[in-house]
């Protein structure tokens, strides 16, 4: 059980619903009107250190880790400089809408009609994009659910790992700023590249000074309350806060409290910067774990302590919430800010790395059950077993957490993209389920891609059968078709052009991303930009890797592919044009032909006929993405992931030749499609298996979903530690669970205040199922459920 003060913060929480704070964008509004002419990477830098300056500081009763992103427990941030175009024509709408909404006063949107969104007219990333994207792009890219990439153009980047054992617990801000400044002393502005230097660290200086001043007022704000504070316990501890705000992060920490309020007040650095998804926290068992081990040893610290200080973070994590528009909330749902953090794994010289805070993470994120941070866990051949019984324990609890991740197949992926054999084994996961590395500098969730759309319009003569508008390319009539050859070649000429406007959308953010919004604070904790004096927007960090092309529907594809290939032109029992009539009355009144295309083999029972396909497409996807350099020539990278995606990604295609009706969910990742799996969890993970895991760098996603009765006994976690190490030895890299009932869920629906920390996996993430719109709560009904192993 959580101490009484975790289990009162966590009430608070629950009892709290998101609220628009426009603090920070009233301080970079004006701090912009104040720095116009000089160079862009200066006036961001000049922002965020006028935002730590004059943001509210606020200390919540009993909290022990402090600092907040704006004046309210649950808090949302407007970001104009990136987009306020949505944010205007949406606002009204914002407490009501379906997915994802916001409380936000008649003041507020007076504010920023007034006060704000003037000034940033004709400034703001959205407007440079959509005003230099072609229109052949834009057709297929801008918020049409084929091609999807407006978390890139309508917010900042995010999707970085902070360094913290070779960066920030070493030289803490104060040491990063004299570093900037016996750097900057050796500069002449006499040479492009110099000037350029000297205003990068010129910024270095300004942000370092920012959050040193923002956790300097919270030790001021701290030490205030203590004088009034009448309860003896709370005014120490109110002291001890003021103590440590006044040290870190100016300074590297020493004790485990240190650290662990370094940590935070690096993240809030980090969203009050840009206010971005993935701000990951990597490692925290490998970089936490000697000044645990220390105070330990000393007896400052019990286990008991130092799970409820975990415990805090963890809810902190999660009090920040990412505003995004309606249409992005459709393929992000759940307030997800997307903060992963991974335990377990090997060291960089290849030896086990579980310790006892390993342990003592699973158990705060059974305890809390928050849906941050997005909690990953890493297993290898060594891996102690009592450590994947553990996982599986928590797995048992129902809350989706943690995701189990083969080691070797992350480590492999790292390698490929160019990383040194000790950088790869040191790997954490970004976001969803994307291998990383800390000193990366990445788009780890830069495009998703629409499989389904391309079997659309190779037998639709490149046309939506929604709407009727050409949106592929021009293909020929479904009766000129004489092999299944020549239907699988239109499908790839589909999928190669849907590829082809990704990575121009995504070459053209770059471009913007380069020009308009630097990342100086952001630059700082990722390892290569201050040496180089290059923005990480420029590609400072030591590794600079491709971004990730998200592919959304293999299982739709490969089903559809192979129902072609089977009733059209092996058994010829119906032709192209009846099956496309049968498409186009979404299959009503072609009851029979349905009956016999649902028993065609279908992915996920382990059937080498379809599953081959299966591989034949991540195959040609993988191929076709490298083929292309981003903005710094670096290949893109493939990737078969999902958030919650697969939903809208549905909503615009017509029926498919595999059975599925018109708007209905795509699949995600390389999950087999919902319900369509009948035979076994063990062939459905067979079947996943068979995809080339290790090509795909960005990250692959197996979502299976079991009843709590298969997990009730030890010789069911053993069993289910057992399944893991098998899909493993076969070359896959990720799978999670959720262990939840159908009558459960229903009863959540039903009575949502009941249910309140209900967490069930969405994709490649956990968050509350009652935060879910009905459409996304249904998808996950429709899984699938297991009752065996």
């Amino acid at each position: 059980m959580s101490t009484q003060r975790v289990q009162d913060l966590k009430k608070l929480y629950l009892q709290t619903k998101p609220r628009i704070s426009i603090k920070r964008a009233l301080a970079f509004t004006e701090s912009h009107k104040n720095t116009e002419g000089q160079s862009m990477i200066l006036q961001r830098a000049e922002a965020f250190k006028h935002v730590c300056s004059t943001l509210p500081v606020t200390i919540f009763d009993n909290e022990l880790i402090v600092g907040c992103i704006g004046e309210f427990k649950k808090t949302g941030l407007v970001c104009p400089e990136y987009s306020w175009k949505w944010v205007e024509q949406e606002m009204e709408s914002f407490a009501n809408r379906i997915q994802d909404p916001y409380i936000i006063d008649e003041e507020t949107k007076i504010i920023l009609r007034k006060g704000v969104f003037p000034y940033w007219k004709g400034k703001s990333l959205e407007e440079a994009f959509l005003a230099r994207i072609h229109k052949d792009t834009a057709k297929l890219l801008i918020d049409t659910g084929i091609v999807d990439n407006d978390s890139k153009w309508r917010n900042a980047v995010g999707e970085i790992t902070p360094d913290y054992q070779d960066v920030i617990f070493k030289k803490g801000f104060a040491g990063l700023k004299e570093q900037a400044l016996t750097l900057l002393e050796n500069l002449q502005p006499v040479t492009a590249e110099a000037l350029e230097k000297i205003d990068f660290y010129r910024a270095a200086l300004l942000v370092c000074e920012g959050i040193v001043t923002l956790a300097h007022r919270y030790a001021e704000k701290a030490r205030q309350l203590a004088e009034t504070e009448g309860d003896a316990v709370r005014r120490q501890e109110l002291l001890e806060i003021a103590r440590i705000c006044r040290k870190v992060p100016q300074h590297p920490p020493e004790t485990f409290h240190e650290a662990i309020q370094t940590v935070w007040f690096t993240q809030l650095g980090s969203i009050l910067s840009e206010n971005s998804l993935a701000l990951n926290l990597g490692r925290f068992d490998q970089y936490m774990y000697p000044y645990y081990e220390q105070d330990i040893s000393k007896g400052t610290l019990t286990d008991e302590k130092a799970l409820e200080f975990i415990e805090c973070l963890w809810l902190k994590l999660s009090e920040w919430v990412w505003v995004i528009s309606s249409n992005t909330a459709k393929f992000f749902a759940g307030y997800n800010a997307f903060q992963n953090l991974t335990l377990g794994g090997r060291k960089r010289d290849g030896r086990d790395a579980t310790n006892q805070l390993s342990y003592l993470c699973l158990k705060a994120t059974e305890n809390v059950r928050t849906h941050q941070p997005g909690l990953s866990v890493r297993i290898h051949p060594d891996s102690p077993e009592e450590f994947l019984l553990a996982v599986c324990r928590l797995i048992r609890t129902g809350t989706g957490f943690p995701a189990v991740h083969n080691d070797r197949v992350g480590s492999e992926m790292l390698l490929a993209v160019g990383l040194s054999p000790e950088d790869a084994r040191d790997w954490s996961n970004c976001g969803c389920v994307v291998p990383h590395f800390r000193k990366n500098g990445e788009w780890t969730s830069a495009v998703n891609i629409n499989l389904a759309s391309a079997v659309e319009y190779a037998l639709n003569k490149g046309r939506s059968r929604m709407t009727g508008m050409e949106m592929g390319l021009e293909e020929k009539e479904p009766a000129e078709f004489t092999t299944y050859e020549e239907v699988e070649e239109a499908f790839f000429r589909q999928l190669a052009h849907l590829i082809k406007h990704a990575v121009i959308g995504t070459v053209t953010a770059q471009q913007i991303h380069w020009e308009m919004v630097p990342r100086p604070y952001l630059s700082m904790l990722v390892d290569g930009c201050m040496e180089k004096g290059k923005d990480l927007s420029r590609g400072g960090a030591k590794y600079n890797v491709g971004p990730v092309l998200t592919g959304i529907g293999v299982a739709d594809a490969a089903n559809s592919l192979a129902v072609i290939k089977k009733l059209v032109f092996e058994e010829k029992r119906y032709s192209l044009q009846e099956l496309g009539a049968a498409l186009e009355a979404n299959w009503e009144g072609h009851e029979e032909m349905r009956r016999r295309v649902m028993e065609c083999p279908k992915y996920g029972n382990d059937d080498d006929y379809v599953d081959a396909i299966a591989l034949e497409i991540t195959d040609f996807y993988h191929r076709e993405v490298r083929s292309y350099g981003d903005y710094f020539g670096v290949p893109f990278n493939s990737a078969f992931m999902g958030i919650s995606n697969y939903i809208p990604a549905g909503s615009v295609i017509g029926a498919t030749p595999d059975g599925r009706k018109a708007g209905s969910p795509l699949t995600e990742g390389v999950s087999p499609h919902a319900g369509t799996d009948r035979t076994s969890p063990t062939a459905a993970m067979r079947s996943a298996a068979k995809i080339n895991h290790n090509a795909h760098s960005g990250g692959t996603l197996l979502n299976l979903k079991f009843t709590p009765e298969m997990l009730q006994s030890e010789r069911d976690l053993k069993n289910l530690a057992s399944l893991i190490r098998g899909y493993f030895a076969l070359g896959a890299f990720h799978v999670q669970f959720n262990v939840i009932s159908t009558e459960t869920l229903r009863k959540a629906q039903e009575q949502p205040e009941d249910y309140k920390d209900l967490l069930v996996r969405v994709a490649g993430y956990s968050t509350q199922f009652v935060n879910l719109s009905r459409e996304a709560q249904e998808a996950i009904i429709a899984r699938t459920t297991y009752e065996t192993l």
